[in-house]
């Protein structure tokens, strides 16, 4: 741009001198404003760092960086701070504001014993919370390391466009050094302004800024559009990756369902009824910890008596028996049942069943298992909808009838139960041999890290997933929504059909146009809008990106 102006004033065409300059300009606040806009969504994440931290020092407390906090100690978060630290809250109640970590814009209720991630919002109560990572190893400074390295991992089509200019700018300047000089050496009576003129116009048609700057913002608004929706993808590479994919595989436990134990059913038998099965349940697990205990003691919620509680043993490998108002009451598996010589049964039920005796009489039974996600139907129901993807997949190390329901009631394509994490890496490996697309696989847990890091494309739960397995994936849900994927697959595609529509637009319009102006049939203000009118179209379908419905 800079020869062509030199050039345009040294032969006297001002007006077009001062064009070139002038509109040049203006397509240059054109891209900062696109550019700027495209950045908004992603710099409003990092908005959620910390200034600092109420650091509890004895009966005093102390304002200190986040960075100087370490495992373990105490600070108090005030209403309308944000929360610096991960941690455990120690006592107060408040709502939290998770906007800016998850996208959504409900308010989270926490308590006494919840673990709390930094970077939300405090909305009201004043919290007391134990540190459980520093700040480096906290959620909020793995969200900015993720977000803030995003543009470093460049798409194909971007590192083709680099490369692209790399080797097209020297070429074309050096074409139209020939088309000023050759044909004043090989014609006669030629007149060197005239070609100069065109040598000039061809240099201003040639610069391939729209090129050069709208492929990386279309992928840099594709990352923009999908950390607005709760969804941080760690680079362009990784949003082509995913217009590629054919099969989505998926963890079960904390991916498909919630990874919690809830009371799903309880039989009564003969003359007992459900309440007095799940009192007396609740009353001889009440000194338990077991996560199936405290479900049961979860579902019951009624007050316990405890002078009601008598003689409490705990039977190794089988369960607990106690003496409840002068009953004696056994709570545990099927061996315990064998053990006091009661014949039990329960059908075909699926989960964990929890069996309950009374004075050696089968009284009943509850049902615990994991529950499914609300969304997790929904998500399969929307991939299957996705032009790509052909077969859903699900791996889990749970029990083949359990996995096998679940299945059947997601409308999952296939299952592999009973897996460890070599089995699922070892199960994965061989998905990818059969297909000939890529493969993602979603998951949450410490046990998905190698199978997330082997994939073609990783998924992660980040909400409540562990920090291996987000560190090993190449996207994170903040808000351990299944039903999100489709959603990116669709930013993906979108995302890349810009890209190429940039590509050919531009490359197509600046053909022609040098074609023309090597023969003298464009002028300079053709070539400007050539260049600077292209980028601007460039630029603004890029913007498209952004727009994540």
């Amino acid at each position: 741009m800079s020869i062509a102006t030199i050039g345009a004033f040294a032969i006297g065409e001002y007006p077009e001198a001062v064009s070139v300059m002038l509109f040049f300009r203006i397509g240059e606040l054109f891209e900062e404003y696109a550019e700027e806009k495209s950045r908004k969504s992603i710099s409003d994440l990092m908005e959620i760092k910390p200034d600092y931290a109420n650091l509890k020092d004895g009966e005093s407390i102390k304002k200190v960086s986040p960075e100087e906090v370490n495992i373990g100690d105490i600070i108090i978060i005030k209403p309308g701070e944000k929360v610096p630290l991960d941690g455990i809250i120690k006592s107060g109640k408040s709502t939290l504001d998770t906007k800016a970590l998850t996208g959504e814009s409900v308010p989270v209720e926490v308590e006494e014993g919840e673990e709390i991630s930094s970077g939300c919002i405090n909305i009201s109560g004043m919290l007391t919370v134990q540190v459980t990572k520093k700040f480096g190893e906290s959620t909020v400074s793995k969200i900015l390391d993720l977000v803030e390295n995003a543009s470093s991992k460049k798409a194909h089509t971007e590192n083709f466009i680099t490369k692209f200019a790399r080797y097209y700018t020297p070429s074309v300047i050096f074409i139209a050094f020939v088309i000023c000089i050759v044909p004043n050496i090989l014609l006669k009576n030629t007149d060197f302004i005239v070609w100069l003129n065109r040598a000039l116009t061809f240099l201003v048609v040639s610069c391939p800024c729209a090129l050069v700057i709208s492929i990386p913002l279309s992928f840099f608004g594709g990352i923009g559009g999908a950390s607005k929706l709760g969804i941080l993808v760690k680079g362009g590479n990784y949003l082509e990756a995913l217009t590629k994919v054919n099969t989505i595989v998926f963890d079960k436990t904390g991916t498909l369902t919630k990874g919690v134990f809830k009371v799903q059913k309880v039989v009564a038998l003969n003359e007992n009824s459900q309440e007095e099965i799940l009192k007396l349940a609740a009353y001889t697990e009440y000194y338990s910890n077991h996560p199936i205990a405290n479900s049961i003691k979860e579902v019951y919620s009624k007050d316990i008596d405890i002078s009601n509680i008598k003689d409490v043993q705990e039977i190794s490998g089988c369960g607990v028996s106690a003496n409840i108002e002068d009953k004696t009451v056994h709570v545990g598996n099927y061996k315990l049942m064998e053990k006091i010589g009661c014949e039990s049964n329960t059908g075909e039920e699926i989960g964990t069943i929890v069996y309950i005796a009374i004075n050696n009489n089968y009284a009943g039974y509850i049902v615990i298992a994991d529950e499914i996600k609300e969304d997790a139907k929904t998500a399969i129901e929307n991939l299957k909808k996705v032009k790509n993807i052909k077969e859903t997949v699900m791996l889990t190390g749970d029990l083949k009838k359990v996995a096998e329901k679940i299945a059947k009631e997601i409308n999952i394509d296939k299952v592999y139960s009973e897996l460890l994490p070599d089995g699922k890496v070892k199960i994965l490996e061989e998905i990818m041999k059969e297909k000939n697309g890529k493969v993602a696989f979603v998951g949450d847990g410490i046990n998905d890290a190698p199978v997330l890091a082997r994939a073609d494309v990783g998924i992660a739960m980040g909400g409540l997933g562990a920090d291996s397995a987000i560190e090993a994936a190449d996207v994170v849900i903040m808000t351990d929504e299944p039903s999100k994927i489709a959603k990116l697959l669709k930013i993906s595609k979108k995302t890349l059909n810009i890209a190429y529509q940039n590509i050919y637009f531009a490359i197509g319009i600046k053909v022609l146009v040098l074609i023309l102006s090597a023969f003298g049939i464009s002028n300079m203000w053709q070539a400007v809008f050539a260049d600077v009118g292209v980028t601007g179209i460039a630029v603004f379908n890029s913007l498209r990106a952004l727009n994540t419905k």
